[in-house]
């Protein structure tokens, strides 16, 4: 009813400059005075703080505006480690201030507000400021007009589309009206404190990298060199550069193959091993150096350090990982698997000499292609001809559906693990998307080599903020107070403790560092395994049968499941778990524990043991673990998803004979430490996976690449023994 609520707005703003700077004040000051926004405040005071900042600048009540713009960043991070993420509006609401009330020309109001800002900021936050104002004005102004579009020939506008114009209109004034002069601003202050410099470096193989190298003017001794490997090529080089060098190192940023000043073929993963060691060997020899490399970053900069230890060089002492991409574990298919995402990163990366930020941003579109794709039945092997551009790169990649010697070779397999003998600090978080790439190399350190010096630091954070620091909420809900650090403190502190004889970061009490949620506690273990001090099963049988889904079940029974992959417009499912919450049960089957008489602690990963049979050869397992708390809305707890012909072996396929009895291992599943309080219950949801996001295996045996609907035949028919169980770690003092 609110949506539909009509607001006077002339058709001619469209079109008319002029008429469009008169009503954006007037439609905005409307907004902040309807219902929905009032409401919003309290279902969700992120979301309502974001309006509202946003509402009052556009309504230039810019001194409420810059109020409210401090209570988001408290709400965003209840610390200054998030730093200036919003602060190009904060420079445009102070220089406004500034014109009106000095009669000055904005110009000289933004440079005095600039000024102003930036010396009360620590140099750890000013770092960030070139990234927070590297707007893409262009694409800003493209959204601004497809907006103004929508109100062709209209002279009213609803209250989403009001809020949606408002947003546009405020993203292109603010960039447009300060990014150039800002980012001079910025240049201009960081050539007063530091020594910036880029080079090409060009390998034995004949190759070029570009290489920045940033030093602060005040260190003027050999230091550390604190070295990233980058396939982002851009703003974020300089950043990563100066953050270095804040933090008293010398900062170094190399860029690989394809990037910025090189010419070369750009194949992702591929060279890291073999370019990174020359550019180690370069940089440890410069002047500036002390002989001393350590390694940071996260993502394919957290794989690019796992791909450089393959063969390790002696000047590099140190390694800080984090969310490394986990090269043909998780990335580009998961437990075998492959996504979809893979596509759409893979021209992120390779469209242009930087990174095309507006292709990537445009969800709308890449959603449109997987839709088209998994509407059309049309083999995942053609996703990129659908999406409008061939890649040479996704082909090579769908060839190798199995850990073979494609992917082994790109990091350390197997017995090179027990050559890697320096120190190393692993980061990850529990929503992490690359959590089980860097659980993958942290086991395979310890498994072969005997005494590594290698330590975890896991909490709840997501991907960005386990590289970079506790939010206040992560996956929707608040953290722990305690869970709310500065990873890029922990990362320097272990880098002052490695290169600089300093003392060892308080948080690393053993080798395991797990932050406990709803405890605000963190705990600490010598290794994974104990993490947990027990466990439970959780068997696949209906409760009716049972007195417990955590008791061996007395009679073998079964639980069919049938899956149409001809269905492409299947309606999605849903259980009710209260009257306040449900849960998405397409093809999935659900089970459901009694509700809790105590507190318990799930502490570590899932594990246990399918046992089905099926009517084909091979199916894609989809598996949830909820917890449904006593106030009666779900949590999501842990989740798996697994190729189910390579769940034993993740290099060699095995299929499943049709009919029979298999076992399929649960591995690779989601990390989690989380107080379940008394009164909650835990739900399982075990089934299939089947969505526009993944690859869909019809289970023919065939490379699932080339698999289409044709291959779908007789709808997939599962037989879920009760005898299965999922394992759950728990923690007990």
């Amino acid at each position: 009813m609110m949506q539909a609520q009509k607001f006077y707005f002339p058709k001619t703003a469209v079109t008319d400059s002029v008429v469009l700077e008169k009503q954006m004040p007037l439609l905005a000051s409307k907004l902040l005075k309807q219902t929905p926004l009032l409401k919003l405040k309290k279902t969700s005071k992120m979301a309502y703080l974001d309006q509202l900042f946003r509402l009052q600048l556009v309504a230039k009540d810019y001194k409420k505006s810059n109020t409210s713009l401090a209570d988001y960043r408290k709400e965003f991070a209840d610390h200054d480690m998030a730093g200036n993420k919003f602060i190009i509006y904060e420079f445009y609401s102070l220089a406004k201030i500034a014109e009106a009330k000095e009669k000055i020309p904005f110009p000289g109001a933004l440079q005095k507000a600039f000024n102003a800002k930036y010396e009360s900021l620590p140099d750890k936050l000013i770092t960030k400021i070139s990234i927070a104002v590297d707007g893409d004005v262009g694409a800003a102004r493209k959204a601004l007009k497809e907006t103004l579009n929508k109100q062709k020939d209209k002279d009213s506008i609803d209250y989403g589309s009001a809020l949606a114009l408002c947003r546009s209109y405020l993203n292109y004034k603010t960039f447009s009206v300060t990014k150039p002069q800002i980012t001079q601003l910025v240049i201009s202050k960081d050539n007063e404190k530091f020594i910036t410099e880029t080079k090409d470096i060009k390998t034995k193989s004949g190759n070029t990298l570009t290489i920045i190298i940033v030093r602060k003017k005040t260190n003027t001794s050999p230091l550390p060199v604190i070295l990233t490997n980058n396939i982002y090529a851009g703003p974020i080089d300089a950043y990563f550069g100066k953050r270095a060098a804040v933090y008293n190192y010398v900062g170094a940023v190399v860029n690989t193959r394809g990037k910025r000043n090189s010419n070369d073929e750009n194949n992702p993963f591929e060279h890291e091993s073999q370019d990174i060691y020359e550019v180690i060997d370069w940089v440890s020899k410069q002047p500036w150096c002390d002989g001393k490399v350590g390694m940071i970053g996260g993502s394919y900069l957290g794989f690019s350090q796992w791909a450089a230890v393959k063969k390790l060089h002696p000047a590099l002492k140190t390694i800080v990982p984090q969310v490394a991409v986990g090269i043909g574990i998780d990335y580009p298919a998961q437990n075998n698997i492959f996504m979809s995402y893979m596509l759409r990163w893979v021209q992120y990366v390779t469209n242009n000499k930087l990174t095309d930020e507006a292709d990537f941003a445009n969800a709308k579109k890449w959603d449109s292609i997987n839709t088209a794709w998994y509407k059309s039945g049309r083999s995942f092997r053609s996703l990129d001809m659908i999406s409008g551009k061939p890649s040479k790169i996704f082909q090579r990649w769908l060839d190798h559906p199995g850990y073979d010697q494609y992917w082994q070779k790109m990091v350390p397999y197997k017995e090179d693990f027990a050559n890697i003998n320096i120190p190393i600090l692993t980061t990850t978080g529990y929503y992490d998307d690359d959590q089980i790439g860097a659980m993958y190399y942290f086991k395979q350190h310890h498994q072969y080599n005997k005494n590594p010096n290698h330590y975890l630091v896991i909490g709840p954070y997501d991907h960005g903020g386990a590289q970079s620091f506790g939010f206040t909420y992560a996956n929707g809900n608040p953290i722990d107070p305690v869970a709310r650090i500065s990873i890029d403190d922990l990362a320097f502190s272990w880098f002052d403790y490695i290169l600089k004889n300093g003392k060892k970061p308080a948080l690393l009490q053993d080798r395991i560092n797990f932050q406990v949620m709803n405890t605000n506690t963190w705990k600490h273990a010598p290794s994974l395994e104990k993490m947990h001090t027990s466990t439970v099963k959780f068997y696949l049988q209906d409760r009716k049968n049972s007195s417990s889904v955590f008791n061996q079940p007395a009679q073998k029974d079964f639980v069919k499941q049938t899956v149409d992959f001809k269905n492409r417009d299947e309606k999605e499912t849903y259980h009710p778990v209260s009257k306040i919450d449900n849960i998405k049960t397409t093809n999935s089957v659900y089970f459901e524990s009694e509700v809790l008489d105590k507190d318990l602690i799930i502490s570590g990963n899932l594990a246990g043991y399918f046992n089905v049979s099926i009517n084909k050869k091979d199916f894609d397992t989809d598996t949830y673990l909820y917890q449904i708390q006593p106030d009666g809305k779900s949590f999501l707890l842990s989740t798996h998803i697994v190729r189910a012909s390579y769940a034993k072996n993740n290099a060699v396929r095995q299929l499943l004979q049709p009919g029979k009895t298999e076992q399929i291992p649960i591995t690779n599943s989601m990390f989690i430490s989380k107080k379940i309080e008394k009164g909650s219950k835990l739900v399982l949801l075990v089934g299939v996976n089947k969505n526009s996001s993944w690859q869909i295996n019809y289970g023919t045996g065939k490379d699932v690449s080339d698999e289409t609907i044709k291959d779908a035949g007789e709808p997939l028919e599962i037989k879920w023994y009760n005898d299965s169980y999922v394992e759950i770690p728990i923690y007990q003092e």
